[in-house]
């Protein structure tokens, strides 16, 4: 065999194409140092997967119980068939007064229960757009509000503490056609009051407040003067320093519940409606 030739004298060494083959199968497979190559964990994916998971976790914790509370008002709201919802609340009272009785800002009125929901009142109206009086009004102008469909929640200082306080002003404070105020003196911690309707009860939290509220605020099938305003009467009632309750008796010279001049036998003076009693 002549010298010099190697492997059918291709001039390659023996073994070369094998050690090419087992070099690239060894970057293939980590670069020959025998450990498999990891594989990275998506962090990004799943901390975005679960922030989404917890966005929608709260967001049906806070929808889904005001759409409970939406569908279980939906049985409180006036129609055709159903004009007055409220008649099914226990306790409430409903009396049938005469409406447009005015009197001017000097009298009084001898009311027949406290705090009174319908009879004469003043020819002003108490601003009743979601308005919440820190202090005591004149019931003759709160009344006229009770004629425009308004409601109107009383609460006796010394019965509800400021946790009541505060959860009545949130049904109340922004909402046109309600209204609250302190009212000393009466007998239940809570009253609410629509024309003609009125509801005692002991806790802010009684269900019954909202059931009132859904049934008679601006129910056109029970209060008088259908689309009157709720809103200030500019230069003749400020809500920012109403015309102040009044807690002494009336008077003898105090208007009468029908509107003429009251007799001295007549005069009645914290008087509220038993729960229960009827038309």
């Amino acid at each position: 065999m002549p010298s010099g030739s190697v492997n059918g004298g291709s001039g390659k060494k023996p073994g070369a194409k094998s050690a090419k083959a087992i070099s690239a199968a060894a970057k293939k497979s980590g670069g020959g140092r025998g450990l498999p190559k990891q594989r990275q964990i998506p962090w990004m994916v799943i901390g975005g997967v679960a922030v989404v998971a917890v966005l929608i976790a709260v967001i049906a914790v806070s929808i889904v119980p005001k759409y409970k509370d939406q569908q279980q008002l939906a049985a409180w709201t006036p129609s055709e068939s159903n004009q007055d919802p409220s008649t099914a609340l226990e306790g409430i009272v409903t009396v049938d007064y005469p409406a447009g009785q005015h009197i001017d800002s000097t009298q009084r009125v001898a009311y027949d229960r406290t705090p009174p929901f319908g009879g004469p009142h003043d020819a002003i109206w108490a601003t009743c757009t979601g308005t919440v009086y820190p202090e005591a009004i004149r019931t003759e102008n709160a009344v006229h509000s009770l004629e425009h469909g308004a409601v109107w929640i009383t609460y006796n200082p010394d019965l509800v503490d400021a946790a009541g306080i505060d959860t009545l002003t949130a049904k109340v404070d922004g909402k046109s056609y309600t209204m609250m105020s302190p009212y000393p003196g009466q007998t239940s911690p809570i009253s609410l009051q629509s024309w003609g309707h009125q509801l005692a009860v002991d806790s802010a939290g009684d269900e019954r407040i909202d059931q009132f509220i859904a049934s008679l605020r601006q129910n056109r099938y029970v209060y008088p003067e259908v689309g009157a305003s709720c809103a200030t009467i500019p230069g003749s009632y400020d809500p920012a320093n109403p015309p102040p309750f009044d807690p002494s008796d009336p008077g003898a010279n105090a208007v009468a519940m029908d509107g003429g001049t009251l007799d001295a036998s007549e005069v009645q003076t914290d008087m509220q409606a038993p729960a229960g009693s009827g038309r």
